[in-house]
């Protein structure tokens, strides 16, 4: 397994800055974040743009993939996480056609997988989505299958504050949402993520087996559980997880790689790190990525 990170935690660095830290790191491979630079959402972790893929042209593609070659960097995969299914159709369009640019992208730079969100309205229930779902979501999947790229839907919920309540604005949060959209749309794949499940008291190992044949990327973030804040709040309340850096959250990384060996993954696994804990400054970024290839590499055994 080559281990990467998804660069949205390094906003403050140019793409060759980015390589040359993963590659001084002992880092294989790195998730390029490709948000339009006049970026309309901008909460925390969003409009991060380290491949400008609305001007990227053969040129700049051979400039890119000569940076990786000199730092010896692969990337993993371009991501871009909007919200496709907002009901707001105005803002849907510039989702999608920024989407379908990056799928460009990837094809342009030879890139297997996208990464993503289906989206959601989160005040409708799930069931009354998946004809918008599949409207909204056809034409891009075929685009994908045209280019040649892959693209992996994070099972993300998106509730983490007031104006994504009650619903979160992702649809694939759980096995039966995503094997219904896989169902309906059967050349998606899934972007693992433990830490949503783990919060949701969903069996993460469980999950990461029983969907072996449709995962294309994995993330590696963990997530603590405060019982104190649990029991006051409910599991209906806001505030009571959070997100941590892997070995630092209630997630069992030796039984999570355990768990990958038997299914025989073979490809990247990407640390995402969106703790509190080093958001301070660039260098507490840096740390935290150091820190969590080290807790990584320690679970690997």
């Amino acid at each position: 397994m080559n281990l990467g990170f998804a660069s949205a935690i390094l906003p403050d660095l140019s793409l060759v800055e980015v390589l040359e830290f993963a590659a001084s790191e002992g880092f294989d491979c790195v998730e390029l974040m490709c948000w339009p630079l006049d970026a309309s959402d901008q909460r925390r972790y969003a409009g991060v743009t380290h491949i400008d893929v609305a001007r990227l042209d053969r040129a700049a593609a051979d400039a890119v993939l000569a940076a990786c070659r000199r730092t010896g960097v692969d990337i993993s995969a371009l991501g871009y996480y909007p919200n496709p299914l907002t009901p707001d159709l105005e803002e849907r369009a510039v989702y999608v056609t920024h989407l379908l640019r990056v799928i460009d992208a990837a094809a342009l730079l030879g890139v297997e997988v996208v990464n993503t969100f289906i989206g959601r309205d989160p005040h409708r229930p799930i069931e009354h989505h998946w004809d918008e779902v599949e409207r909204v979501w056809r034409p891009i999947v075929a685009h994908a299958e045209a280019t040649g790229v892959r693209l992996a839907i994070e099972n993300c919920p998106m509730l983490f504050t007031l104006d994504e309540w009650p619903g979160g604005k992702n649809l694939v949060t759980s096995p039966a949402v995503w094997n219904e959209l896989f169902r309906r749309l059967p050349a998606l794949g899934l972007n693992f993520d433990p830490s949503h499940l783990l919060w949701q008291g969903i069996d993460v190992n469980r999950a990461l087996s029983d969907s072996a044949d449709r995962i294309r990327h994995i993330h590696l973030k963990d997530e603590r559980v405060d019982p104190e804040l649990l029991y006051q709040r409910g599991v209906m309340g806001l505030g009571w997880h959070e997100p941590k850096i892997p070995g630092d959250g209630d997630i069992d990384w030796v039984a999570f790689f355990r768990v990958l060996r038997e299914i025989g993954w073979e490809r990247p696994v990407v640390i995402e790190v969106e703790d509190k804990a080093y958001e301070g400054s660039l260098e507490g970024r840096k740390e935290a990525l150091r820190r969590s290839r080290a807790n990584v590499l320690a679970a690997m055994g």
